[in-house]
Protein backbone atom coordinates (compact mmCIF):
# COMPACT_ATOMS: atom_id res chain seq x y z
CA UNK A 1 0.00 0.00 0.00
CA UNK A 2 1.21 3.36 -0.50
CA UNK A 3 0.32 6.68 1.45
CA UNK A 4 -0.09 10.33 -0.30
CA UNK A 5 0.68 13.51 2.38
CA UNK A 6 0.15 16.59 0.57
CA UNK A 7 0.97 20.38 1.87
CA UNK A 8 1.44 23.47 1.50
CA UNK A 9 -1.52 24.96 0.72
CA UNK A 10 -3.09 28.33 1.86
CA UNK A 11 -5.04 31.73 1.20
CA UNK A 12 -2.62 34.10 -1.34
CA UNK A 13 -3.41 36.99 -3.49
CA UNK A 14 -3.79 37.17 -7.31
CA UNK A 15 -0.21 37.40 -8.17
CA UNK A 16 1.39 35.08 -5.39
CA UNK A 17 3.11 31.83 -5.44
CA UNK A 18 2.88 28.93 -3.66
CA UNK A 19 4.80 25.47 -2.90
CA UNK A 20 3.25 21.91 -2.73
CA UNK A 21 4.61 18.82 -2.07
CA UNK A 22 3.57 15.30 -1.75
CA UNK A 23 5.48 12.54 0.46
CA UNK A 24 5.09 9.32 -1.04
CA UNK A 25 5.69 6.28 1.95
CA UNK A 26 4.83 2.63 1.92
CA UNK A 27 5.74 0.42 -0.94
CA UNK A 28 6.27 2.26 -3.84
CA UNK A 29 7.19 0.92 -7.20
CA UNK A 30 10.53 1.90 -8.23
CA UNK A 31 9.36 3.10 -11.91
CA UNK A 32 6.12 5.05 -11.14
CA UNK A 33 4.80 8.55 -12.63
CA UNK A 34 3.12 11.33 -10.39
CA UNK A 35 0.48 14.40 -11.08
CA UNK A 36 -1.39 16.71 -9.79
CA UNK A 37 -5.03 17.24 -9.77
CA UNK A 38 -7.33 20.29 -8.67
CA UNK A 39 -11.03 20.24 -8.23
CA UNK A 40 -13.08 23.79 -7.35
CA UNK A 41 -16.50 23.33 -5.58
CA UNK A 42 -19.08 21.27 -7.86
CA UNK A 43 -16.48 20.88 -10.30
CA UNK A 44 -14.85 17.52 -11.44
CA UNK A 45 -11.02 16.90 -10.72
CA UNK A 46 -9.44 18.92 -13.14
CA UNK A 47 -5.54 17.78 -14.45
CA UNK A 48 -3.06 20.19 -13.61
CA UNK A 49 0.24 18.55 -14.24
CA UNK A 50 2.26 15.04 -14.31
CA UNK A 51 6.06 13.65 -13.96
CA UNK A 52 7.90 10.75 -14.62
CA UNK A 53 9.48 8.58 -12.95
CA UNK A 54 12.93 10.12 -14.66
CA UNK A 55 12.09 13.49 -13.54
CA UNK A 56 12.21 14.67 -16.97
CA UNK A 57 9.29 13.78 -18.61
CA UNK A 58 6.37 16.56 -17.79
CA UNK A 59 3.27 17.62 -19.14
CA UNK A 60 1.11 20.42 -18.20
CA UNK A 61 -2.58 21.68 -18.75
CA UNK A 62 -2.25 24.92 -20.55
CA UNK A 63 -3.84 27.49 -18.40
CA UNK A 64 -0.95 26.40 -16.03
CA UNK A 65 1.94 26.45 -18.65
CA UNK A 66 4.48 29.39 -17.42
CA UNK A 67 3.57 29.79 -14.35
CA UNK A 68 3.37 26.39 -12.54
CA UNK A 69 6.88 24.06 -12.26
CA UNK A 70 6.17 20.40 -11.58
CA UNK A 71 9.51 18.24 -9.73
CA UNK A 72 10.10 15.06 -8.09
CA UNK A 73 13.20 14.18 -5.65
CA UNK A 74 13.05 9.96 -5.77
CA UNK A 75 15.44 9.97 -2.67
CA UNK A 76 13.29 11.87 -0.38
CA UNK A 77 9.93 10.37 -2.25
CA UNK A 78 8.74 13.49 -2.77
CA UNK A 79 6.91 15.81 -5.53
CA UNK A 80 6.44 19.12 -5.85
CA UNK A 81 4.19 21.73 -7.47
CA UNK A 82 5.72 25.23 -7.29
CA UNK A 83 2.76 27.79 -8.50
CA UNK A 84 3.38 31.19 -9.44
CA UNK A 85 1.36 34.27 -10.81
CA UNK A 86 -1.75 32.59 -9.06
CA UNK A 87 -4.96 33.60 -10.36
CA UNK A 88 -8.62 33.23 -8.63
CA UNK A 89 -9.26 30.56 -11.30
CA UNK A 90 -6.40 28.69 -9.55
CA UNK A 91 -8.24 27.87 -6.23
CA UNK A 92 -9.19 24.71 -5.60
CA UNK A 93 -8.35 21.74 -3.69
CA UNK A 94 -4.97 20.19 -5.11
CA UNK A 95 -4.33 16.14 -5.28
CA UNK A 96 -1.54 14.64 -5.70
CA UNK A 97 -1.66 10.74 -7.40
CA UNK A 98 0.59 8.32 -8.14
CA UNK A 99 0.69 5.15 -10.60
CA UNK A 100 3.17 2.29 -10.90
CA UNK A 101 5.13 2.11 -14.56
CA UNK A 102 6.38 4.33 -16.51
CA UNK A 103 5.01 7.05 -18.88
CA UNK A 104 2.48 10.29 -18.37
CA UNK A 105 -1.05 10.22 -16.80
CA UNK A 106 -3.25 12.78 -17.30
CA UNK A 107 -6.32 11.32 -16.53
CA UNK A 108 -7.59 10.50 -12.75
CA UNK A 109 -8.58 7.04 -13.97
CA UNK A 110 -4.91 6.38 -15.03
CA UNK A 111 -3.76 6.74 -11.15
CA UNK A 112 -3.93 4.01 -8.31
CA UNK A 113 -3.17 6.32 -5.79
CA UNK A 114 -4.74 9.64 -3.94
CA UNK A 115 -3.45 11.93 -1.23
CA UNK A 116 -6.16 13.81 0.92
CA UNK A 117 -5.93 16.93 -1.00
CA UNK A 118 -4.57 20.78 0.20
CA UNK A 119 -6.80 23.81 0.36
CA UNK A 120 -5.64 26.66 -2.55
CA UNK A 121 -7.45 29.75 -2.01
CA UNK A 122 -6.12 33.00 -4.38
CA UNK A 123 -7.93 36.00 -3.81
CA UNK A 124 -8.73 38.71 -6.13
Amino acid sequence: QVQLVESGGGLVQTGGSLRLSCVASGRTASRNYMGWFRQAPGKERDFVATIAWNGVNKYYTDSVVDRFTISRDNANNTMYLQMNSLKPEDTGVYYCALADGYGLGLSPAQYTYWGQGTQVTVSS
